[in-house]
């Protein structure tokens, strides 16, 4: 009898041990993917702005499955810091700048005046050329499941003289960003580029450290520039996309209907940073102009700018940014479009 008990006893402990076990593979299995995304730019700009509705979508749609946890400001490092722990899986998710770390064909759309316009560019953004680019980031670690408009055409600001012909930006010491095509068309036009953070441009354009800087009018506005500088030339220079940078192996790693949920949630997201973008560029403008003199490059000064800089194309086709059949491929698409 006392070993048919201990038989007994020893069964409901088994028992009982594998409802724990069942327990606690269930609690497993029902935790939450953690998305963190990190970026650069201010809590009031449109990129974070975004990336609140994005947290907002996919929480709902995934049923909480999935949790977002977003870091703005520079807090989890620079721009191409941000990249490489997202190459890691340290961070999932970041959006910048350093767009050559996941392909390098994207600093194709980087070439000074090669686009004409916002409209026609997202168009280039909305074909196979682009989805191309974004299928040849994986074998870095990224996968992109959409890329919309950073923020419009890069404007010059500076502190020294309106800008109205090329002779005007020889010699002026403009902050840019650790950006190889801007550092490059700077580098033509005749100005000394000089790398500063993002986050330190408004103190070295302040004390004097820089002459001046280039961004869109939404970045100028954003971080308040136009507080310390004199002067804005519309330039409409280089345009840069706005990819939603995610690491590939925690991607993968998503079940097949959340990754649906995922992919739909990072394209609505990206629409509604447009808007949001879209609705307020003349409004940054305007906040421009209050507060700098502000003007516009004529045609035919424009003209003279973009021969200026075509030979910083051929300079990433021969460094194998990009290839030739890439760049005829682009220019041709583009003939398609005008």
């Amino acid at each position: 009898m006392e070993e048919e008990s201990l038989v007994k006893r020893i069964l409901a402990i088994c028992c009982v041990l594998c409802m724990l076990l069942g327990l606690a593979s269930l609690a497993s299995a029902e935790e939450p993917y953690v998305f963190k995304f990190a970026h650069s730019m201010s809590e009031q700009s449109a990129r974070h702005q975004s990336m609140l509705k994005f947290k907002e979508l996919i929480e709902e749609k995934s049923g909480g499955r999935i949790q977002v946890e977003i870091y703005a400001s520079g807090l989890m490092g620079s721009e191409s810091e941000t990249m490489d722990m997202v190459a890691m899986n340290v961070i999932q998710g970041t959006a910048g700048s350093q767009f050559a770390k996941a392909n390098t064909q994207y600093l194709i759309y980087q070439m000074p005046f090669i686009f004409e316009s916002t409209d026609e560019f997202q168009q280039v953004l909305d074909s196979a050329f682009e989805k191309k680019i974004q299928d040849g980031a994986i074998a870095n670690g990224f996968y992109i499941p959409t890329t919309g408009i950073a923020g419009g055409f890069r404007q010059i600001t500076n502190n020294v003289r309106p800008i109205e012909t090329v002779a005007d930006v020889a010699g002026l010491k403009l902050r840019v960003p650790p950006l190889t095509p801007v550092v490059r068309t700077i580098e033509a036009l005749g100005a000394n580029p000089t790398e500063v953070s993002y986050n330190e441009t408004y103190m070295a354009l302040s004390t004097g450290v820089v002459d001046g800087q280039e961004n869109p009018a939404s970045n100028i506005v954003d971080m308040k520039f136009y507080e310390v500088q004199k002067y804005m030339t519309i330039v409409d220079y280089i345009i840069c996309p706005e990819c939603f940078f995610t690491n590939y192996e925690w991607y993968s790693a998503l079940p097949d209907d959340l990754k649906t949920v995922f992919d739909d949630c990072a394209k609505e997201a990206m629409q509604y940073r447009t808007d949001i973008w879209l609705a307020s560029e003349n409004a940054c403008i305007d906040t421009i102009k209050a507060n700098c003199e502000v003007n516009t490059l004529t045609g035919e000064n424009r003209a003279e700018f973009r021969d200026k800089c075509l030979p910083v194309w051929q300079q990433f086709v021969a460094d194998g940014s990009f290839s030739q059949a890439d760049l005829d491929e682009l220019l041709a698409l583009l003939g398609t479009l005008r």
